[in-house]
């Protein structure tokens, strides 16, 4: 990597968490570096300052710890995990003899970067921005929620068309969509629930289904038996790539089921679609929390202590956020914050500044 670095003269280098050892090498070249963050601001802010990652907390030895606020956080928020999602990624923040914590990780880059550059902007969330900057004393810049440019070529598609075929169908805002990402599935049991709520709620939905992760998936997943011949007519299970970006703009779609993976929370907000909420692990447990502090967002209601649910409480999750009086509130946010999210030149002026910091604060070549 050293050799790399070198021979391409760089200006600035930038990394995710992941490979932790990149800013000893960029200093060592005289390359200034920054910390790309994947994840969002106020995760980044609940982990903590680099000296908890790193060398831990007494006040943080076991799951339940991670279930509170942390101290270091000064003003109101519910941003904590569930007893169950700690659980689950208790090892990613522990480690073990054999490898470095995810946490490590995170402490050693967040220490060690020159600037910390966040998919984020200040009219959303200023007080977690004011606050990463006060745990780590350096720049935090926001580049913008990068709202996700619509690919026209994928009209052409034969996909597509029939998708829009059933989509147009559909009464406006009637639709509810469902896709969990690329690298979450739900376990047979939790497909099963979701599915059979989705049977009981009665509404219209489109449903992106991911049977197996990848080759190295051996657990396949099915549906139950008969779902799709009971909801035949009102439900598309769509078991191929599927335009996500289009789904959601169409006007049939009035809300999203989602992992609360950022990049479909960023999709489904500049249309104006409000979300029900189904986590499941790292910093989907966070976001989620705040999606619903802002209201624009509604966690499906499960046990604590393992994470279990009921299809009652998927169906009646549904209709709150798609179509009761009582979930009118989820709606008119998802409105409001998608003049936020879905104002492309907005957003673009976080990354020219981003860029313009850039320029103004590399090396001088020479010196």
């Amino acid at each position: 990597m050293k050799e790399l670095l070198q021979s391409l003269a760089l200006d600035w280098v930038f990394y995710d968490f992941v490979a932790y050892w990149i800013p000893d090498i960029a200093r060592q070249l005289r390359i200034r570096n920054g910390f790309f963050s994947i994840f969002t601001v106020p995760f980044l802010g609940y982990i903590g300052p680099s000296s908890v990652l790193i060398n831990g907390d007494d006040d943080l030895k076991t799951p339940e710890d991670y279930t509170r606020t942390p101290k270091w956080v000064p003003f109101p928020t519910t941003v904590a995990i569930r007893l169950f999602e700690a659980r689950r990624v208790f090892h990613l923040i522990t480690g073990n003899e054999s490898n470095i914590s995810d946490f490590y990780r995170f402490g050693h880059i967040l220490s060690n970067c020159d600037v910390i550059a966040v998919r984020s902007c200040k009219d959303f969330e200023p007080e977690w921005l004011n606050l990463l900057e006060e745990l780590h004393r350096k720049p935090v810049i926001p580049v913008g929620q990068l709202p996700t440019t619509d690919n026209d070529t994928v009209d052409q598609t034969d996909t597509w068309r029939s998708i829009k075929e059933w989509l147009n169908k559909r009464e406006k805002g009637s639709v509810v969509c469902i896709a969990f990402g690329s690298e979450a599935k739900p376990s047979q049991e939790e497909l099963t629930e979701i599915a059979l709520g989705l049977e009981l709620s009665g509404l219209p939905f489109f449903w992106v289904l991911k049977k197996q992760l990848g080759p190295a998936d051996s657990e396949l997943t099915e549906l139950p038996d008969g779902f799709e011949e009971r909801t035949k007519g009102r439900g598309f299970v769509c078991t191929f790539w599927a335009p996500q970006l289009k789904i959601l703009a169409h006007d049939s779609v009035g809300g999203f089921l989602t992992h609360s993976g950022w990049s479909s929370v960023v999709e489904a907000l500049q249309f104006e679609r409000p979300l029900i909420i189904f986590t499941f692990y790292s910093d989907q447990c966070v976001n989620a929390k705040i999606l619903v502090e802002k209201k624009v967002g509604f966690l499906i209601p499960r046990d604590e202590e393992d994470g279990s649910f009921t299809r009652n409480s998927v169906a009646e999750s549904l209709k709150l956020v798609l179509v009761d009086e009582g979930g009118k509130i989820y709606r008119d946010k998802a409105k409001e914050i998608s003049g936020l999210f879905g104002d492309r030149d907005r957003q673009d002026r976080y990354l020219d500044n981003f860029l313009t910091y850039l320029q103004t604060h590399k090396f001088e070549k020479g010196h």
